[in-house]
């Protein structure tokens, strides 16, 4: 078994080598293009390499205002640690003042002013428990930071002029409202009485989740942050510690590729894309979509790592690209996806089996997704061509298991079964990377690389990389099946 893995593995490591190689060679023979002056700036001074500077995000996190972030994350662990040894039923309430404080020196009075606004008038109406009217008053709120002149007025509650107020402030108030939503709905289901608005601000004001989430639900939050037994499992502090050790890792070796592969910069220069080998040009867009991959589990995996030291259990990270092969998976925000999930897609779609209840779920889902990116040309087509995707696995799910489809299935063996759907995952696979390159990079870019990948790669190009996808697809599902062997196993002791 393990050489079989052997094949599959290699040829993907091949690929990877190749196109490597390829955007390298590209690299050398452009580095003076216009596009690579804005956004290629001095790097490593004594290995005469320049630094990519495309993406704002990181740069944020790790460099720009690292200390900033650093400071505060370090406050609140320290006195978080303090209050759990001296007085754990109250350590809610110091994280929520701390948080308070925070976003209070940070941004401004007038905007924790704001922010408790939207706050007051969520908790009102989930007094009333009316879940509908919850869901309109939170999207009508969350909807008055995507139009003007709402905007404006609301962005001028903030005090001071630096590099982060746009950050912080539509990070802020999205996240605030998606809490708040998250509130009025888990109040609406309670039977007896209300929760307390102090559970309402306990919960939108823990700093860690604050600006940048994941966003928690609050049910989960609540049972978790007002438990008074804070011993941990066996070996937990080392798995913390050693999970922040691989995030330290992980930025050294993302600041490193930056000042190697550009391959932010280069998905904006369509004349050079057009210049690019067909191997260079897809394993671009699946190198970009790695990337974001990257750096959401790094970003929330730090956050993850101080609110497991507060003994919360966090959302996961997102399950990584390479081993996306169903839309039904498909996320890089697994806190956005749970809430989605818990509140939308599961309360409308029920079990899943009904193609008119699945669509009106699936369109729901994907409505309040593009209300939180905020409507535009690229969210649209990526809402829809997601949301298509999504609903066409149910309706060949469905399909294939009426007769006489069912009958053959039944009569293969179960690793033929897995070979014939990994055929059908390997063109799910590129869907899903095309369709999220849309929504990364352009729509240019997205064109440009189905039209290689498809068209003018045809059959050369189309068919090797469809079967490495193919022998990439078998690995994951051979992995998948040992992982539910050794859960059953474990169940069955």
């Amino acid at each position: 078994e393990h050489k079989k893995k052997i094949g599959p593995l290699f040829g993907l490591h091949l690929f990877h080598c190749h196109s490597s190689k390829s955007l390298s060679f590209a690299l050398k023979a452009n580095a003076n293009r216009k596009t690579f002056k804005t956004s290629v700036k001095p790097g490593w001074y004594y290995f005469g390499r320049k630094m990519e500077t495309a993406d704002f995000e990181w740069l944020m996190w790790f460099s720009t205002f690292r200390d900033h972030i650093i400071f505060a994350l370090s406050g609140h662990v320290l006195f978080a640690k303090i209050c759990s040894m001296l007085a754990p039923q109250y350590r809610s309430l110091v994280y929520m003042v701390y948080g308070l404080l925070a976003v209070w020196t940070s941004m401004g009075w007038t905007y924790v002013t704001l922010i408790l606004s939207h706050c007051i008038l969520l908790y009102s109406i989930s007094l009333v428990k009316i879940r509908w009217l919850c869901f309109v008053t939170g999207l009508c709120t969350l909807a008055t930071f995507k139009c003007e002149p709402f905007i404006s007025w609301q962005a001028g509650f903030v005090e001071g002029d630096f590099e982060l107020r746009p950050v912080f402030f539509y990070g802020g108030c999205g996240f605030t409202i998606m809490r708040c939503m998250s509130f009025a709905l888990e109040n609406c289901e309670r039977k007896d009485g209300n929760y307390n608005i102090l559970e309402l601000l306990k919960y939108n004001f823990y700093l860690p989740f604050f600006y940048f989430g994941p966003i928690m639900t609050f049910d989960k939050f609540y049972v978790q942050v007002n438990r008074c037994d804070l011993t941990r499992k066996e070996r937990e502090m080392w798995n913390i510690n050693l999970q922040g050790v691989i995030h330290l890792i992980v930025i050294i070796v993302v600041d490193i590729l930056f000042h190697f592969m550009y391959i932010l910069t280069i998905p904006t220069d369509l004349k050079l894309m057009k210049h690019l080998s067909d191997w260079a040009l897809v394993g671009l867009a699946y190198f970009n979509l790695v990337y974001d991959w990257v750096k959401a589990a790094v970003m929330f995996g730090v956050i993850n790592t101080v609110s497991r030291l507060d003994h919360l259990d966090p959302p996961k990270p997102p399950k990584c690209i390479t081993m996306l092969y169903v839309f039904a998976e498909t996320h890089f925000d697994r806190g956005i996806n749970d809430w989605l999930c818990k509140y939308v897609y599961n309360y409308l779609g029920g079990k899943h089996e009904n193609m008119v209840e699945e669509l009106v779920a699936t369109l729901c889902t994907f409505g309040i997704t593009i209300l939180w990116l905020g409507p535009c040309q690229v969210v649209l087509i990526w809402a829809f061509l997601n949301c298509f995707g999504l609903n066409f696995e149910l309706w060949t799910a469905k399909f294939f298991s009426v007769e006489p489809f069912s009958s053959f299935e039944m009569a293969m063996s179960e690793a033929m079964s897995r070979r014939i759907r990994a055929i059908f995952n390997t063109f799910n696979f590129w869907s899903i990377v095309l369709y999220n390159v849309l929504a990364l990079n352009s729509l240019d870019f997205a064109k440009l690389v189905a039209k290689r990948l498809l068209l003018k790669g045809f059959p050369i190009t189309t068919i090797l990389v469809m079967f490495v996808t193919y022998c990439l697809i078998q690995v994951i599902k051979e992995q998948e099946r040992r992982q539910n062997l050794k859960l059953n196993e474990k169940k069955l002791q």
